[in-house]
């Protein structure tokens, strides 16, 4: 048994994309990983390939009032097999030189017994790639775990391509001591049941205060989601809805408002409203009382169904500042991919915000474009109807995830082999539109 604590580091890997923007995006499972690491006895560093505060970072990019801003981005070569599109594909994040320095001074000072990785999209698998081969010139012998969103989805093609030693699915924390034990000899002693119900307070808050600045904290009060809609994989990914205490989670944004001076916070729940009475509306009275003046922003939607009088107004003494509402289409009569929302609960959210006194600009409806079969009068009808309400419409482009519902449609209609490789998954291509004239459809409804 190994005595000695261990040095691990987590990194976050590049981006590769047609387009790319920090909208409150951070490695929060991999940041979690690392809490947990540090609190058990474990030697952590955290190196984040996409960090926009690196510094050696001398062209700062413009960071906007409520945290988000511009990665660096560089051209790199388009991924064969996409065919004559003729948008700009890019590396986002930090430069390669200044990864490989990054990790030149980690092994000058003998600091790596093993690597952690994350992904995220299932279409970044070569930024995920890229960035284990740097990794891999600078310490060939250290043993690389890949973990995230894209291990667990995408498996056999992270096994196949990534250059990873083992690739984890799922959440990893169940797993993670007899990783450690396995590759380090080190026990940590950390045990993660995953049928205690309370299991999500116990653990410590994510490693944010390892980046070189904290612009926003992102918050999660749950994991998993209560519905199981066709084109979503949050149900696979995490098969069991469980909660956060609010305390627990008022405690947390307390935190870093307090000791790191962070007024910005991004709730990354699929349910954050869901039985609001026991949990979203308790948290948002403690925030009331507080002397935080704090700003809220739901970047991964909200159910309408759940936006009532109460919350609503809850949500804007609390500090609400950007609402978005998980709305997917205005065709309520042929709704086939969810039952998320009815046309009046729609209608209804939208008079208590604006009841509440949110304004035009602060609420926004994602509507889902480029679904297999789905008809762009459709989508066109929606977007001005939502315009019509007086909120934001966003387009969300369709991307076909494996291990949904609607995988198999999305395989059927679409121009690329799916299977092949998850490339072809990227929305920017709108892999379930055939022709051109789809897509300048599309680009015109946009534009409105």
């Amino acid at each position: 048994m190994n005595s000695r604590a261990p040095h691990i580091l987590c990194v976050n890997p590049w981006i590769h994309d047609f387009a790319a923007f920090d909208f409150w995006a951070k490695p929060l499972g991999l940041l979690q990983i690392a809490a947990v690491l540090r609190k058990h006895g474990i030697n952590v560093n955290f190196l984040d390939c996409v960090d926009r505060f690196h510094p050696k970072e001398t062209n700062k990019q413009k960071t906007l009032w409520d945290g988000r801003g511009a990665y660096r981005k560089k051209a790199i070569d388009l991924p064969p097999g996409i065919g004559d599109i003729l948008q700009a594909y890019s590396r986002y994040g930090i430069e390669p030189n200044w990864f490989r320095h990054d990790l030149e001074k980690l092994k000058k000072a003998g600091k790596v017994d093993l690597i952690f990785v994350t992904s995220l999209m299932t279409y970044w698998a070569t930024g995920v790639e890229e960035t284990i081969s740097i990794i891999k010139e600078i310490f060939p012998s250290v043993p690389v775990i890949l973990g995230g969103i894209y291990a667990t989805l995408c498996n056999e093609h992270a096994k196949k391509s990534s250059k990873a030693d083992l690739v984890v699915t799922g959440s990893g924390f169940e797993r993670l001591n007899k990783i450690v034990k396995d590759y380090t000899g080190f026990d940590m002693g950390f045990e993660y049941d995953i049928n205690d119900p309370y299991r999500l307070d116990n653990l410590p808050y994510p490693a944010l205060d390892m980046q070189h600045k904290i612009a926003y904290a992102p918050i999660l009060t749950s994991i998993g989601c209560p519905f199981s809609c066709d084109y979503c994989a949050s149900s696979f990914l995490v098969p069991k809805f469980i909660r956060r205490s609010p305390e627990s989670v008022f405690k947390e944004i307390e935190y870093w408002y307090d000791k790191y001076k962070n007024k910005n916070f991004a709730f990354y729940d699929d349910a954050l409203l869901i039985n609001g009475e026991k949990y979203a509306y308790p948290l948002f009275e403690k925030i009331i009382d507080s002397n935080m003046d704090p700003m809220f922003h739901t970047p991964n939607a909200l159910h309408v169904k759940e936006i009532t009088g109460k919350a609503s107004e809850l949500m804007f003494k609390a500090g609400f500042k950007t609402i978005r509402l998980g709305l997917e289409t205005t065709d309520f009569k042929d709704r086939k991919f969810d039952n998320k929302v009815k046309e009046d609960e729609f209608y209804t959210a939208i008079a208590h915000l604006k009841n509440a006194g949110f304004k035009t600009e602060q609420i926004g409806a994602y509507l889902l474009c480029g679904l297999p079969g789905q008809s762009l009068d459709n989508v066109k009808n929606s977007f001005l109807k939502v315009k019509e309400c007086g909120i934001q419409p966003t387009l969300a482009y369709y991307t076909p995830i494996p291990h949904t519902k609607m995988w198999g449609k999305a395989k059927k209609h679409s121009k690329y082999d799916l299977d092949a490789d998850p490339l072809f998954t990227n929305n920017t291509l709108f892999p379930c539109i055939f022709n051109k004239t789809a897509a300048k459809q599309i680009s015109g409804i946009k534009n409105l």
